[in-house]
C-alpha cells in the first residue's frame, strides 16, 4: 500500500489531574528521524515512545510534542504528620516552661504553615495515559499518511497511463519512420552522378537503421512501467524502490531522445521526461 510521509494529528485528553496534548507531524525524509519534545516530569517515557514509533514508521522526519497542563487543585489535602508533631512538641515545651496557653484549636493547627499539604500527583497514571494517548495519535497519523498515499498512487498511475500511451505511439510509428529514412537516403544517393556500390549502399542503410532502432528502449520503458505498477501494490515501504525505477525510466527516455531521427520522436521523449519528473516529485513523499 502506498503511504505518504506527510501527515499531522493532534490528540487531547482531559483528566481530573490535568490535560495532556500530543501533536505529531511528519514530513518526507530519506530515513526515519524522530524528534521528541516532552516535559521534564515525563522525560523517562521517551524510550518506549521511540520504540513504538520505530515499529510503526519506516521513513520520514517525525516531530512529537507533548504538553502537560496539571490542574491547580489536582490533589487531595492531607496532614503532614511530621510537621504536626513538631508543632505539638513545641507547645508542650512551652507548657513545661510555665507559659500560659489556651486549649489548642484544631483549625489553628491546620493553618500552621506546612501542617496541611496537598498530596503529590501520582505521575505513574499520567505517564500511562500519555503513552496511551501517543498510541492513539500514532494510529491517526498513519491513517493520514495512508489517505494521502492513495492520492499519490492515483497521480502516479495517471502518469504511467500517459507514458504507456506515448511509448505505444512511438512503437507504432517506428517502422514507418525507418522506412521513410531508408527511402530518403536512397533518393539522395540516386541523385549522385557517381556510380554507387550497391553493397555499400545497403551497409549504410543498415547502419542508419541500427542507430535509429529504439525497440530495446521501448521494451525497457514498458517493463519499468509494469514494475512501477507492481511495486505500488506492495505492502511496506516502497519509496526507495520507486525512486530507483524513476532513474531507470529517465535513463531510457534520454536514450530514446539521443537516438531520435525525427522531430516527433524527440517530442515524445521530452513528454516522457516531463511525466517521469512529475512522478519523481510525488515519489519523494512516499514512505
Amino acid at each position: 500500500m502506498t503511504r505518504s510521509m506527510t501527515a499531522f494529528t493532534r490528540q487531547e485528553m482531559q483528566q481530573p489531574w490535568g490535560t495532556l496534548i500530543w501533536e505529531l507531524r511528519s514530513v518526507n525524509h530519506r530515513y526515519l528521524e524522530p524528534h521528541f519534545r516532552l516535559p521534564e516530569s515525563l522525560r523517562d517515557i521517551e524510550g518506549p515512545l521511540r520504540e513504538a514509533l520505530r515499529k510503526a514508521v519506516s521513513r520520514g522526519k517525525v516531530e512529537a510534542t507533548l504538553r502537560f497542563v496539571p490542574e491547580k487543585s489536582s490533589g487531595a489535602l492531607q496532614v503532614d504528620q511530621e510537621c504536626l508533631q513538631d508543632v505539638l512538641a513545641a507547645t508542650r515545651e512551652l507548657r513545661v516552661a510555665g507559659a500560659e496557653m489556651q486549649a489548642l484549636n484544631p483549625l489553628e493547627l491546620l493553618s500552621w504553615p506546612g501542617v496541611l499539604v496537598e498530596s503529590a500527583l501520582d505521575m505513574r497514571e499520567v505517564k500511562q495515559q500519555a503513552q496511551a494517548l501517543f498510541r492513539e495519535g500514532l494510529k491517526d497519523l498513519l491513517e493520514g499518511r495512508e489517505r494521502e498515499g492513495v492520492e499519490l498512487n492515483q497521480l502516479i498511475v495517471q502518469r504511467l497511463d500517459s507514458i504507456e500511451s506515448i511509448v505505444a505511439d512511438v512503437k507504432l510509428m517506428m517502422p514507418k519512420i525507418l522506412q521513410a529514412q531508408r527511402d530518403n537516403l536512397q533518393q539522395k544517393l540516386s541523385e549522385l552522378t557517381a556510380e554507387l556500390d550497391a553493397g555499400r549502399l545497403e551497409q549504410e542503410i543498415a547502419l542508419l537503421a541500427q542507430k535509429a532502432d529504439v525497440d530495446e528502449e521501448i521494451d525497457r520503458l514498458q517493463t519499468h512501467v509494469q514494475e512501477v505498477r507492481r511495486v505500488l501494490t506492495q505492502k511496506g515501504p516502497i519509496g526507495r524502490r520507486l525512486d530507483f525505477l524513476m532513474q531507470e525510466l529517465n535513463r531510457e527516455a534520454n536514450t530514446l531522445s539521443s537516438k531520435s531521427i525525427v522531430a516527433s520522436t524527440t517530442r515524445s521523449a521530452v513528454e516522457l521526461k516531463v511525466l517521469i519528473e512529475q512522478m519523481r516529485e510525488q515519489i519523494q513523499n512516499i514512505e
